[in-house]
């Protein structure tokens, strides 16, 4: 049976592991998941590399436990806060605006994480390129999905292609990023918000749905 010092131990090792995920996925949002290295982030912490190796045991697996702490705080970002609004036109619209708003108020120091390391890794194939992959599908599938909803409410035509608007929508999304992270200015989130809805409009049954209002 684990004594009192063994659980110590490990709510160390958790805390540890934790505190080398953030400062990971602070770093790769910013310089790339190549940036990471067991050394820098034990110098950054202020931890032996020691301590940090026993967490991952290699770069590729501190690459991919960053991934996935990034997926995590993506989904408390930018999903949580619209998980309640019902199925329609406003939860679409509120899931485009929930991801500018992630962007804009640098939830990661550069901004959007994934498009920030995908550019990286999109066309090596391995591991980090897989879980990547899996990540930027899971997202368009979400978007996806809730324009499918939105469709079955009677909110989106019946002949809308849900794959070309979740295209559409995610590219206009991505584009503000890039701009915003580059220029250093918010007007490409305005310009985003703007375009986001002319985009839904177009496919809506009523171009004059209230949740397609312009934002003032």
């Amino acid at each position: 049976m684990a004594g009192p010092t063994t659980d110590r131990r490990l709510l160390r090792g958790e805390e540890t592991r934790r505190a080398v995920l953030r400062r990971a996925v602070e770093i790769a949002s910013v310089e790339g998941l190549e940036a990471l290295s067991i050394g820098r982030l034990a110098t950054d912490l202020g931890l032996s590399k020691s301590g940090v190796f026993a967490g991952f045991g290699s770069k590729e697996e501190l690459q991919l436990a960053t991934v996935r702490a990034a997926r995590r705080i993506f989904a408390d970002a930018v999903l949580a806060p619209v998980a309640d609004i019902p199925p329609g036109l406003a939860r679409a619209r509120a899931l485009c605006e929930s991801w500018l708003a992630y962007s804009r108020t640098r939830v990661f120091p550069g901004g959007c994480f994934f498009f920030e390391v995908t550019a990286e890794f999109d066309a090596r194939p391995g591991p980090l390129r897989d879980a990547l992959a899996d990540s930027a599908r899971a997202w368009h599938r979400i978007v996806e999905d809730t324009l499918a909803e939105a469709r079955t409410a009677g909110a989106l035509r019946p002949d809308t292609d849900l794959g070309d608007l979740a295209f559409g929508l995610i590219a206009l999304l991505e584009a503000a990023n890039s701009q915003a992270v580059l220029h250093e200015e918010d007007t490409p989130y305005q310009r985003a918000g703007r375009l986001l809805l002319r985009l839904l409009r177009a496919e809506a049954t009523d171009p004059a749905d209230p949740a397609l209002a312009q934002a003032l």
